[in-house]
């Protein structure tokens, strides 16, 4: 009997290897993004915690690790996530409904290895949409990349796994030390003025590139494409 390809499920449930609590990494087929196009969208979340609370206490270090977008703890009443956040990842929106979509236990589990094959299965597949890929065990990746069609992948750990994932460089200065150690860099910048044309092309999806294609078809965000690092203008 041949299973049914699933549009979504529970990829993992264990502990963050960044810091040992309880997270969950769930995958939903989607379209919606007018950015990626049709792709797997993988969400590494905190198992038992609010993302926006997790984000304005600290405790996104969970999934996130040292990534310097998280923005600042606040105790603030009226903040409801971390302050000066410049991660471009709503929380209030497809994140927090997929969260809370795993708490009313909509999602199917899909943690064996021919379960996470075949949710990848001739898709593409886009690795941490939210949260960093380097707190789940390699193997749930490598399973549900092994018979994918393309990926995209980026980390702020380091190194992490340089097959898959390009490097988040915070600085030009960062970037260039991954360059000149042969791993490709994903950067935000002020403005194009700031791009290294040697080095860096601007994301050809981004509206300063005319939105020229989708992540979907585009694929040059992974690690081990033999390509230019990406930049693109941060909003």
């Amino acid at each position: 009997m041949v299973n049914k390809q699933l549009n979504n499920g529970i990829i993992y449930e264990g502990p963050s290897l960044i810091d040992g609590s309880p997270i969950v990494v769930i995958a939903t087929y989607s379209g919606r993004n007018r950015k990626t196009g049709l792709v797997l969208q993988t969400y590494i979340l905190l198992r038992d915690v609010d993302p926006r609370y997790a984000s304005k206490s600290g405790l996104d270090y969970s999934i996130c690790g040292n990534c310097t977008m998280r923005g600042e703890v606040t105790a603030d009443p009226k903040r409801v996530i971390a302050k000066n956040r410049r991660c471009y990842v709503n929380l209030g929106q497809g994140v927090l409904l997929v969260w809370k979509a795993y708490k009313r236990g909509v999602y199917p589990k899909a943690e064996t290895q021919p379960d996470r094959i075949l949710l990848g299965l001739d898709r593409v597949v886009r690795v941490g949409t939210y949260g960093d890929p380097a707190a789940v065990p390699a193997h749930v990746w490598t399973q549900l990349l092994s018979e994918c069609k393309t990926f995209m992948a980026y980390t702020h750990q380091k190194p992490w796994r340089p097959d898959i994932a390009m490097q988040s460089a915070d600085s030009y200065i960062e970037a260039a030390s991954h360059w000149s150690a042969g791993r490709r860099t994903f950067r935000a910048i002020a403005n194009i003025g700031e791009l290294d044309k040697n080095n860096e092309v601007l994301c050809p999806a981004s509206k300063e590139a005319g939105f020229l294609t989708q992540c979907e078809k585009c694929r040059l965000c992974r690690g081990s494409v033999k390509a230019k690092s990406i930049a693109i203008v941060e909003h």
